[in-house]
């Protein structure tokens, strides 16, 4: 697995026009007499993950913390470590852009969305809006950057007792041009409140799926913050986190013509997708409209699955900003510059909170709420 670190993904500068889609609803029906190849393109998956239009990045963090010290970092030795820009594994683990806890200090946004999907462990969010939280064991972060804003990423070790594992995703969702500089907000999916479809097939084999964003088989995702691309239900935008037991299988049901799906296979030993054995670790874009049989290998497996109709928009992305043209990049820097997005209220630009405090969620206009 290649270990290229975010910072490298934020120096990138790329420039490109998404393919154009026409909707022919003459065509749009299943033609079972003569179906089309399910399988579009198959590739590797490294430390970040190659997506599809309206996604612009997604990132799976995996780490074996061990115990926490007193003030939240691991209780062990960071010698030898490139602390500040530290992606190698090391004794299990990064401490990524942290210095004392792992993390990622405060850092500016524009033009996108974050969706972080926190498996195991906690993050500990602060922002320049004022809002702060901590999340994890299941929770979902969803922040509309918008016209701006400074966020840090914290992964406090809370446990002095036990090892700390940390599971996550990061998800880079895109805003068209209209909504770019949209207000910023920050959006709480506690774990419990995000909806799960579980089937059991005649031989007990289990499938779990989480549905983070759309719907499923009746299961409806809450609703996204209001300036999302995923906020309108024509765009069809679903993240589902599925796991499927040993021998198991899953049908995905199609989505409309012209939507853009992929597949992440993250655990597991193989699949069988259209006839066609997929190997794990790989990413694979399929034909959305029409339903997704998938048969599971040996071994139990996790899959990802992001799905959503393309915004068709030129993009500019250089560092952590994503706009439409070079210009607007120029501004955003130069807005950055000025204004640093509203300053940073938190004192330190890696804030992490108390010890001894829960799940929960501090918003921008002062209402407060505890994990559930």
């Amino acid at each position: 697995m290649s270990h290229h670190t975010r910072r490298d993904f934020f120096k990138k500068l790329t420039l490109g026009v998404a393919g154009t889609v026409t909707m022919d609803t003459a065509n749009s029906k299943q033609k079972s007499e003569n179906p089309p190849k399910m399988i579009k393109n198959i590739k590797p998956m490294g430390f970040t993950w190659d997506t599809q239009d309206p996604f612009l990045f997604c990132v799976h963090h995996e780490d074996a913390f061990p115990k926490g010290n007193d003030v939240m970092g691991p209780a062990d030795s960071l010698e030898d470590r490139s602390l500040g820009d530290d992606f190698i594994i090391k004794d299990g683990y990064r401490m990524y852009h942290g210095t004392k806890v792992p993390g990622f200090p405060g850092h500016p946004h524009r033009g996108f969305e974050t969706i972080t999907v926190v498996r195991k462990g906690f993050v500990d969010h602060a922002d320049s809006i004022g809002a702060a939280g901590r999340y994890g064991e299941g929770d979902v972060q969803w922040m509309t950057a918008g016209k701006g804003v400074q966020h840090s990423e914290m992964f406090p070790l809370l446990s002095q007792e036990e090892d700390n594992p940390m599971e996550l995703f990061q998800i880079w969702l895109n805003l068209p041009a209209k909504d770019k500089m949209t207000e910023p907000h920050f959006k709480m999916l506690w774990g419990s409140r995000i909806p799960k479809y579980k089937a059991e097939d005649a031989q007990g084999r289990i499938t779990i799926i989480e549905v983070i964003a759309g719907n499923i088989y009746g299961h409806v995702a809450p609703e996204p913050p209001p300036g999302s691309w995923a906020a309108d239900k024509i765009n069809e935008v679903a993240i589902l986190n599925i796991h499927v037991d040993a021998h198991g299988s899953v049908t995905i049901p199609k989505a409309s013509v012209g939507i853009n799906r992929t597949i992440y296979f993250y655990t597991g030993d193989f699949l069988m997708i259209d006839g066609q054995k997929v190997d794990a670790y790989k990413c694979v874009e399929v034909e959305a409209g029409y339903d997704l049989n998938i048969t599971v290998g040996t071994q139990d497996a996790k899959i990802l699955i992001l799905q959503g109709r393309p915004i068709n928009e030129t993009v500019i992305q250089y560092g952590p900003f994503v706009m439409n043209s070079k210009e607007e990049i120029q501004q955003a820097f130069n807005d950055f510059h000025a204004t640093k997005f509203g300053g940073w209220p938190w004192g330190d630009y890696d804030k992490v909170h108390d010890r001894s405090k829960g799940r929960f969620a501090l918003h921008a206009d002062g209402t407060y709420e505890e994990g559930v």
